[in-house]
């Protein structure tokens, strides 16, 4: 791919019949994912991530716009497309009844992999994925995990120069992700480019460049630490035992700017640390919260989602 985007999207609007009128799945999308680079679009589900994942692997067509892969448009050029592209759906269709070995046979099969170099190739993708001792085990059989790791041996078995992953590690335990990513981050590095979405902010850290998209309009694309940069504001975590009642007592504070309630935490975000530190701590003095720990922590790809959105202030 001499092209330095792999992948060029230009004014891509998607409407489905079933929606209202001026309701779009995707509205005038347009932006570049380098070549060989790890992109991610983040949103929340209902945001159009998967149609744009689609329309990228000819699989539906766009209302208006254009986008290309490799050079070639994916609507008018689709079979130049389909040998550079490796796609994995939500719902990945491995034949249940089939081994490890014979999905990766069937596949190689659809893709014309030439017969005498699937031998090696397989080899490579098994020890790649970490399935060698489980090439006999029908998919049926497999964890989550496993079946997501065969799904991506599956993709690559023609080489493909970009993949197309929609929300690649749903439904998949931490540790199974942890390895997933190892995965593509590996890809990456030999010069494949992946284009993935997902709805969990933490993956986006691990992207070198994301888009933010709700509600089918692309809201910023950027690296992650230039978009963390940019918020207008520091973070601080709290832990206290009454969260609901901590959250009553600082919320109006003018040093403030919002505060939210994550798991057993709270985090506040603040124009100016330690005033904020210092007016935290005598509030919650006042309201008999003395029993509290608060620090700085580094500001998230949810922080920025939120405040992009205008949710910051949610709880």
């Amino acid at each position: 791919m001499a092209n330095t985007n792999a992948i060029e999207i230009d004014q891509i609007s998607k409407h489905y019949p079933s929606q209202p009128e001026g309701q779009m799945a995707l509205r005038m999308l347009s932006f570049q994912v380098k070549t060989g680079s790890l992109f991610g679009l983040v949103g929340p589900d209902g945001a159009g991530k998967t149609s744009l994942m689609r329309i990228l692997a000819t699989v539906i067509l766009p209302n208006s716009g254009s986008a290309a892969i490799g050079g070639y448009d994916v609507v008018h050029q689709a079979e130049k497309v389909h040998p550079l592209i490796g796609y994995i759906p939500q719902n990945f269709s491995l034949y249940p009844d089939l081994t490890v070995a014979e999905n990766l046979e069937f596949f190689a099969d659809i893709n014309e992999v030439p017969v005498s170099e699937r031998q090696a190739r397989f080899g490579r993708l098994l020890a790649f994925t970490n399935l060698e001792k489980y090439s006999d085990r029908r998919s049926l059989n497999l964890s989550g995990g496993m079946r997501k790791k065969l799904a991506l041996a599956c993709a690559l078995v023609h080489q493909p120069q970009v993949l197309l992953l929609d929300e690649p590690t749903t439904g998949v335990d931490p540790i199974s992700r942890r390895e997933f990513w190892n995965i593509l981050s590996e890809l990456a590095l030999n010069g494949v480019t992946i284009f993935l979405s997902t709805p969990y902010m933490d993956e986006a850290e691990r992207c070198q460049s994301i888009g933010l998209i709700q509600k089918g309009e692309l809201l910023r694309v950027s690296e992650p630490k230039t978009l963390a940069a940019e918020l207008p504001f520091e973070v601080l975590e709290l832990t206290v035992k009454d969260l609901d009642k901590a959250r009553k007592v600082l919320e109006p504070l003018p040093q403030i700017n919002g505060c939210r309630i994550v798991g057993d935490r709270m985090r506040i975000q603040a124009a100016h640390v330690k005033p904020a530190e210092k007016a935290i701590e005598t509030a919650l003095g006042y309201a008999g919260l003395g029993d509290f720990h608060v620090r700085q922590v580094h500001k998230t790809m949810e922080d920025v989602f939120l405040h992009i959105t205008g949710d910051s202030h949610e709880h």
